[in-house]
């Protein structure tokens, strides 16, 4: 009776959607078990809670490329790991480089030291494009100081702007995991991610990146560690005398996938089908094809032609990409999560409770994102567990790709909310511009909550406006 009732009925399977969720937090916070093997372990529980046949779940022991365990791994792989891959080496070609330096010069030496903030808001907004959030802490903060100390006032003016422009991109834009991951689990094109998240994350970044900064760093004014600046000069003294790339090299290098990704979205909507100049747009702007022409550009002239060897770029490139280890492992778990939800049924019984209460679909991927947040600080959990209850939601809905991308938008919104002592993120932003943990939650957690809030008001509303 029991087992029929959390099999088959709706308040059944809810409840073990539930219990799945408070395990597999439970795991994560109070065991410290590698998120990896929590989903892992978790989507296996749920998997024969439900009464799904062994077959299904791991296959015989002849056969499991058609199990929900290797199918889940592979449906959700295959779609990120080059990308994400691809836009590790770039970004690391761009560091090794100097070309995020170089570009920070430039807008400060633009914008003057009155606008020194929004020259550090605009790095950060740029840069992150093709570089993980922490690299470019670590490779922007020694400018951040020597800015502060020539300002002469709280280093929360420079950093937070900073800070939200990274923030920003790897939260809304690709090739981060974060919405490289939502586009794959809710079967969304890059070229709409990029489109739909430079609409919601441009405004958020005004308000969380521009706006807030002004406000706070007047009111809490915290000056530049001692050893911190030290650092910095030292680093510009090891600097001195090497050769910057040129600022348009730069530009191309960063700004060349979108572009083509861009051209392939545009192209499907006003080319006609199988016409020559669709079939080329889609070729170039495929994702993995852009970011590989890009890539080898960085690869010509950031580095060959500035004196890399052929052995210097191959360490270049197995250096950026051997962190990428777990986080593919986490993406592939949170993958045959989602399957597993989609083949017992929960998503179904999801759904149909959410049209009772009429909460929106959008709506529902926010707040159910924000909690996982919260509860566990992993933005990157927080998207692969959302997509993978969202993803049974959304295929059946008959959602155009433009709201399929604003549902994926609202996933990466509600990852990036209240940060605080359990991210990662958290710590490394008070260590780098030494903001002690007082102040960082009342700064950066606002800050994060801000960009948070904003990006998925914009979601809402622009889902309001297209079909």
């Amino acid at each position: 009776m029991f087992l029929n009732w959390l099999q088959h009925e709706t308040s059944g399977l809810l409840t073990l959607c539930a219990v799945g969720i408070a395990v597999l937090l439970v795991m994560i916070i109070r065991f410290r078990i590698e998120p990896f093997i929590a989903l892992l372990v978790t989507g296996l529980l749920i998997a024969l809670a439900a009464g799904l046949p062994v077959e299904d779940i791991v296959g015989t022991a002849q056969k499991s490329s058609d199990s929900l365990l290797e199918g889940g791994f592979a449906s959700i792989l295959g779609h990120i790991t080059a990308i994400i891959g691809l836009g590790t080496i770039l970004g690391s070609v761009l560091e090794a480089s100097g070309g995020a330096q170089l570009l920070t010069r430039k807008l400060l030496g633009a914008f003057g030291e009155n606008r020194a903030p929004l020259a550090m808001g605009l790095s950060g907004l740029i840069f992150g494009i093709p570089v993980f959030f922490d690299i470019g802490i670590f490779v922007l903060a020694p400018l951040v100081y020597v800015v502060a100390r020539q300002g002469k006032r709280s280093i929360l003016l420079y950093c937070l702007p900073l800070v939200a422009g990274l923030s920003m991109t790897h939260a809304f834009l690709p090739p981060h995991p974060g919405p490289v991951v939502a586009a794959g689990l809710l079967g969304v094109d890059l070229g709409w991610i990029i489109l739909m998240g430079l609409a919601c994350g441009l405004p958020a970044f005004v308000v969380a990146g521009l706006l807030y900064p002004v406000w706070i760093g007047k009111r809490i004014v915290l000056p530049v560690p001692a050893d911190m600046l030290a650092a910095a000069d030292e680093l510009a003294a090891k600097r001195e005398g090497q050769r910057d790339p040129s600022l348009g090299v730069v530009a191309l290098i960063i700004g060349l996938p979108m572009v083509l990704i861009l051209g392939a979205t545009f192209g499907s909507i006003t080319l006609p089908e199988g016409s020559g100049a669709l079939s080329v747009l889609t070729f170039l702007g495929n994702p993995t094809v852009a970011l590989t022409i890009a890539v080898l550009l960085s690869f010509w002239l950031l580095g060959t032609r500035r004196g890399m060897t052929g052995r210097d770029l191959s360490e270049l490139t197995s250096g950026a990409l051997r962190p990428l280890g777990m986080l593919l492992l986490v993406v592939g778990a949170g993958g045959f999560f989602g399957k597993v939800l989609a083949e017992t049924g929960v998503g179904d019984a999801l759904a149909g409770s959410l049209q009772g209460v009429g909460l929106p679909m959008i709506v529902s991927a926010y707040v159910i994102s924000s909690g996982l947040r919260i509860a566990q600080g992993s933005a990157t959990v927080a998207i692969v567990t959302t997509g993978g209850i969202v993803a049974p939601l959304v295929g059946s809905a008959g959602l155009s790709q433009a709201q399929l991308a604003l549902i994926a938008v609202a996933i990466a919104a509600g990852s990036i909310i209240a940060s605080h002592v359990n991210d990662g993120g958290f710590w490394i932003i008070s260590r780098y511009f030494g903001i002690p943990v007082s102040d960082m939650l009342k700064t950066w957690t606002v800050l994060e909550t801000l960009l948070s809030l904003v990006a998925f008001g914009m979601a809402a509303g622009i889902s309001l406006l297209v079909a």
